[in-house]
């Protein structure tokens, strides 16, 4: 994808989230949008700084680079939400394109996609986008609204 389509999904998900998290649709809902907004357009947008150094979808499309910025808000208490942005780039990027990512770089150059992605410049981009962020807003209900009742007793979610 694209850096238009990276935030297009950014913004999407902030919106849809808003709702999986608050659905209510109130004040709360709208809060709770503002607060993921800029966190994840931020996430969203940083493994592509790795086009001016590096090597493009490897540098920083990786988990070892999804760990340290996960780790952030565990360890420093700061940029909470910014990991969801670099991990939804990545899900757009492996699904969503023909070329994939290399999870793990820098131990295997080996790059990871779906077969159902398209080219970065194709006329089905937006549609794709649109497709995988739907993909991973479906993924986020689930983990917020059906996954708890499975879990053990005690054990809780830290969202």
């Amino acid at each position: 994808m694209d850096k238009r389509g990276h935030v297009l999904n950014a913004v999407f998900l902030a919106v849809g989230l808003g709702f999986i998290l608050e659905p209510a649709g109130d004040v709360a809902t709208f809060r709770t949008i503002a607060a993921v907004f800029v966190p994840l357009v931020l996430g969203a947008l940083f493994p592509d700084v790795d086009t001016h150094f590096g090597k493009h979808r490897k540098t920083l499309h990786n988990l070892p680079i999804l760990g340290i910025v996960a780790a952030y808000p565990i360890y420093f208490g700061n940029l909470h939400w910014v990991w969801l942005g670099v991990l939804t780039h990545y899900v757009l990027d492996a699904l969503g394109t023909t070329r994939g990512i290399a999870l793990f770089y820098p131990l295997w150059d080996e790059e990871f996609g779906a077969p159902i992605g398209v080219p970065v410049s194709s006329d089905y981009a937006d549609a794709m986008m649109l497709a995988v962020t739907a993909f991973e807003l479906v993924v986020a209900a689930g983990l917020v609204h059906v996954l708890p009742a499975y879990l053990p007793e005690g054990v809780t979610l830290p969202f």
